[in-house]
């Protein structure tokens, strides 16, 4: 094996140990020592990957991150090679897709319940929007242009639907009562986008 897939493999192999740790244990309590283990490597090669602890854990949540950007999109795009209108394409199936996510474990735990205390909220935040809101922006454009929502700025109304998307899954992770949490926030996001859209 070349240097440079060796180098790839040990790389996932931690992001895959990390994540699941992360999701068991939570951040505070998961030590670098059993990742390591966990992912069948050393500690240095850890500390050789990512800088340290705090380095992991960002490039796990953008992992996280980029892996529900490509669920949306791959949602939409399904959508639309069933021939299904625009509208339902992208604010239903892509919603969908979107509160699914939610539900894992590791998405729950550690964007949405530990992202915050280990980072901070404008690194969290940061993060958040490099992976949602160029495909937010990407889809409003796509509604805008085929006259389903009214022209107007998009950066601000992107922010906007991402700051609700973020709202609802933090609604779901923390509910005593997940799947019907999920249920009900899908019918109460449904009304909030059908209520953008020009009839």
């Amino acid at each position: 094996m070349k240097k440079a897939e060796q180098s790839e493999s040990t790389r996932t192999a931690l992001l895959q140990a990390a994540r699941e740790l992360f999701t068991e244990r939570g951040y505070a309590d998961t030590v670098t020592e059993d990742i390591a283990q966990r992912a069948g490597v050393t500690r240095g090669a850890l500390y050789y990957q990512f800088r340290d602890k705090p380095g992991l854990f960002r490039a796990v949540l953008e992992d996280l991150n980029w892996y529900m950007a490509q669920k949306v999109a791959s949602a939409i795009q399904a959508g639309r090679e069933e021939q299904r209108a625009l509208w339902n394409a992208i604010a239903h199936a892509g919603l969908e897709a979107y509160l699914d996510a939610c539900l894992d474990p590791a998405f729950q735990r550690i964007v949405l319940v530990e992202a915050t205390t280990v980072l901070g909220w404008e690194e969290e935040w940061t993060v958040d929007k490099k992976y949602g809101l160029s495909l937010i922006r990407g889809v409003l454009q796509e509604l805008v242009d085929a006259g389903l929502i009214a022209p107007q700025p998009l950066e601000p109304l992107a922010h906007l639907v991402l700051s609700i998307g973020r709202e609802a899954a933090q609604y779901i992770a923390h509910a005593d009562d997940i799947p019907t949490a999920r249920k009900e926030m899908g019918a109460s996001l449904e009304r909030v986008f059908n209520s953008m859209r020009i009839r």
